[in-house]
């Protein structure tokens, strides 16, 4: 399934005109385990298999992605199914903490059965990644030229990954800014990037559930261009993460462990 339709509108500007408009596609994704549904994501229709993978890691259903020992898409009219089989010691603890998510673009606290899971402890991140301010800001200006699908659209989110180490940075791009985290997150494990070694970039505010994803996947330093919930930044001081935020041409905002920025 193609991530871009183009569609046609009616263009006014002082005049009316006959015009066509690149837009993103929008799809339901059913995530399965041992084909019973999970969760029902809206999401772009592109790299679903790091969507899956990354899911399955944020939401602590896996460990890693070798637990996922079978992974096939299955497209129907509703949708696209992601089909996953667990490895056998798994699946008595996911049904014992099963819930159902189902919401708009993926909303990442739909639907959970209890206020417990909102306020779960999150684990305690100890990278020790410290970064140079000026290479914070030089990887957002390039992860803006990598946005192909936000570049014809002009509205779809991107989560990346900086390893000052490794040359380029690792993107993904989803309707949804939980989805594209998670997309993020699922490419760099099956592509064994650890964690520690680089910053979560984000082209979002910032909310608890966001928190929570990077918290797992155990990055130390998450940036993002808009600013953050209160919540987000109280969970991230706890979690022991460097929250950046505001990211702009001229600089940003540092709102917890600013000791991981070098100024």
């Amino acid at each position: 399934m193609m991530a871009i339709a183009q569609v046609g509108t009616s263009v006014w500007r002082g005049d009316v005109r006959a015009g066509e408009r690149a837009v993103p596609e929008e799809v339901a994704v059913a995530l399965s385990y041992d084909r019973e549904t999970f969760a029902v994501m809206m999401a772009s229709p592109v790299d679903l298999q790091d969507f899956a993978v990354g899911f399955s890691l944020s939401e602590g259903i896996v460990g890693s992605p070798a637990d996922i020992v079978e992974f096939e898409t299955i497209t129907v009219d509703e949708g696209i199914e992601c089909r996953m089989t667990l490895a056998p010691q798994l699946r008595e603890a996911l049904q014992a903490r099963r819930r159902r998510i189902a919401g708009p673009v993926g909303c990442g606290l739909c639907g959970l059965d209890s206020l417990k899971e909102v306020a779960r402890v999150l684990p305690k991140v100890t990278a020790d990644l410290r970064l140079p301010a000026a290479a914070i800001a030089g990887a957002f200006r390039n992860m803006s030229r990598l946005q192909a699908l936000n570049h014809a659209t002009h509205a779809v989110h991107a989560a990346a990954f900086f390893d000052p180490s490794r040359e380029g940075l690792l993107l993904r791009e989803d309707i949804g800014r939980h989805n594209a985290l998670d997309k993020l997150i699922g490419a760099a494990a099956r592509g064994g990037l650890a964690a520690e070694a680089g910053a979560l970039l984000l082209t979002s505010r910032v909310s608890l559930d966001l928190i929570q994803k990077a918290a797992v996947f155990g990055t130390g330093i998450l940036a993002a261009i808009s600013v953050p919930t209160a919540r987000a930044v109280r969970e991230a001081e706890a979690a022991g993460i460097t929250l950046i935020a505001v990211a702009r041409d001229d600089g940003f905002e540092v709102f917890t462990h600013a000791e991981r920025v070098v100024f």
